[in-house]
């Protein structure tokens, strides 16, 4: 069994190796100026920083269309005559406006560029008006390919909502649509039919009955959003609230849900003050005080959307009733609105610049899972979950994506990801220590979008460890790194294999019974240690392989 074993372990690794340095047939991914104008910091969106939207906007259940006008207040940082913004096909701009004058612009694909007449001051503060309509995409698989979802609840009323993380908030609306410039404050105003309500980001600042019957809904955020987090929710909904007394005091919790809902709503929202409980432990307050927590019913799975998290989960615990880690643990918690609501710190306060750095996102908010667990059920609960998650691991392709052509990473981004943090506080081996590192990434990149960069320096800072390697093994390269050791005369010799050049991680092990800290690299070291009946086993919680060569 052992000798069969060795032989598909070999197989096993030999496949990563080569797998790992693209030698078994992986096509390169082509890119096209449509991927470049999207993903990347053009010139024509460089010179010009975004302050403020007024998104104004009328929706027709009765047609599917979207139409109304973007405000665009911005800052000049260098002077330029031509502007970027974004609004993908089917949509249309109507007529552009500055100062009473109508501008010229020119489409190409999904981005549109306009000519200024009046001159752009360095330091000036401006102000345009874009007009727009059409019907935007219809969501094919909402969140992952999204749009917008037109459905009706069980009692025939439209339920509409948006969705559209990667795809780009100019799916539906036109505007910088590049997450390295998060606009600083907006006011969403949203029209809709007799008898629906629209829930948006924010607070409700009013409800403006119009003439016709239908009804203006405008909402006010007052802290930095990024393009993907701002969303509309249109249904039949009745509403219920309540206040968690939270570090910075009391937190407004306010949840919309069809009419039909009610009763199953106010028990399964009840994980929402423990979720804030144990997040605001492990990360810090709650980053939008000043905009509430809403937690509003969608006609899909669910979506992150700041101060407005859409929840589609079917009232169950798990994910829509699973458990993704095969171990129990799953079914302790409602996954949307632990995963979905983590994500208010590990996106939506600190937020990627490019979308090949979603690991940010969502390797810390899949581990927020395993916190959530610990924090109310103990350390081995939390562990537990977390290593049954690597089921689901493919080790397909890399984790970061390609930079500015808006292409994120393999979705080992989040049961991968997790596991990575996981194996880091082991090496922290202080959870006091991990806690205030996971705490004080919150508060120095607050209200900021990052780099791995970022997150890398920093993490290596604060563990007292160069990084580098570790990150270029689990976020740039497919294959499990393996300890590799043998015992010979009164010696186990070990070494790393299967990695990246100068991995050095150190590791956990128990041999003969006693725990000992490894801190292996690429080339064979050694320590003294009985021959005879000789055993190591690698702790568990480090995501690593181990293979004995004298077995």
């Amino acid at each position: 069994m052992k000798k069969y074993f060795s032989v598909i372990f070999i197989a096993f690794l030999i496949f990563n190796s080569a797998n790992a340095q693209g030698l078994l047939g992986h096509k390169e991914q082509v890119f096209t100026r449509q991927d470049s104008l999207r993903g990347s910091i053009t010139k024509e969106r460089a010179w010009w920083d975004v302050k403020y939207y007024h998104l104004d906007v009328k929706v027709n259940p009765s047609d599917s269309t979207i139409t109304g006008s973007n405000t665009i207040r911005y800052q000049v940082v260098q002077e330029y005559y031509r502007m970027q913004i974004d609004l993908q096909n089917p949509m249309e701009i109507y007529k552009v406006i500055q100062d009473g004058v109508t501008l010229k612009f020119k489409r190409e694909g999904n981005a549109f560029f306009i000519e200024f007449i009046a001159p752009q001051k360095i330091g000036s503060t401006k102000e345009l008006t874009v007009f727009y309509g059409g019907k935007p995409k219809v969501a094919v698989n909402p969140p992952w390919d999204g749009g917008i979802t037109w459905k009706k609840d069980s009692n025939g009323n439209p339920f509409i909502a948006s969705s559209c993380q990667g795809l780009g908030a100019s799916v539906w609306w036109p505007n910088k649509d590049h997450m390295y410039d998060e606009v600083e404050n907006m006011l969403i105003s949203v029209n809709v039919p007799k008898g629906l309500t629209d829930v948006s980001n924010g607070r409700l600042q009013s409800v403006k009955q119009m003439k016709d019957g239908t009804k203006t809904y405008n909402w006010f955020v007052s802290n930095p959003i990024n393009n993907y987090g701002v969303n509309i929710n249109i249904g039949d909904y009745v509403t219920f609230s309540e206040k968690f007394k939270g570090e910075k005091g009391d937190l407004d919790c306010t949840y919309y849900v069809l009419r039909n809902n009610l009763d199953k709503a106010k028990k399964q929202f009840q994980d929402v003050p423990k979720m804030l409980k144990a997040f605001e432990h492990w990360f810090g307050p709650y980053p939008f005080y000043e905009d509430s927590y809403k937690l509003v019913e969608a006609p899909y799975l669910g979506m992150e959307h700041q101060s407005s998290v859409t929840y589609g989960n079917g009232f169950k615990n798990g994910y829509l009733g699973r458990d993704l880690s095969g171990t129990g643990w799953g079914l302790k918690f409602d996954y949307i609105i632990i995963h979905e609501s983590g994500h208010e710190w590990f996106a939506n306060n600190i937020t990627y610049k490019d979308i090949a750095d979603m690991w940010i996102h969502e390797s810390f908010t899949d581990y927020s899972e395993s916190l959530f667990l610990e924090y109310y059920y103990g350390k081995e609960a939390g562990y537990t979950y977390v290593r049954g998650i690597r089921k689901n691991i493919a080790n397909d392709k890399p984790i970061i994506g390609n930079y500015d052509v808006n292409n994120e990473g393999s979705s080992d981004m989040y049961y991968k990801g997790a596991n990575m943090l996981h194996t880091l506080r082991q090496i922290v081996n202080d959870d006091a220590k991990w806690r205030t590192i996971l705490r004080g990434l919150n508060s120095t990149f607050y209200h900021q979008t990052v780099t791995t960069k970022q997150i890398e320096d920093y993490l290596s800072q604060q563990v007292g460890i160069e990084l580098n390697p570790f990150f270029n093994q689990y976020l740039r390269d497919i294959r499990i790194p393996t300890l590799e050791y043998f015992f010979k005369d009164n010696h186990l010799g070990y070494r790393w294999t299967n990695c990246v050049p100068g991995f050095n991680m150190p590791v956990k092990v128990t041999l003969n019974g006693k725990e000992e800290l490894l801190k292996p690299e690429t080339e064979w070291k050694g320590i003294p240690a009985k021959t005879e009946n000789s055993k190591l086993e690698i702790d568990k919680n480090f995501y690593v392989a181990g293979f004995n060569i004298t077995e």
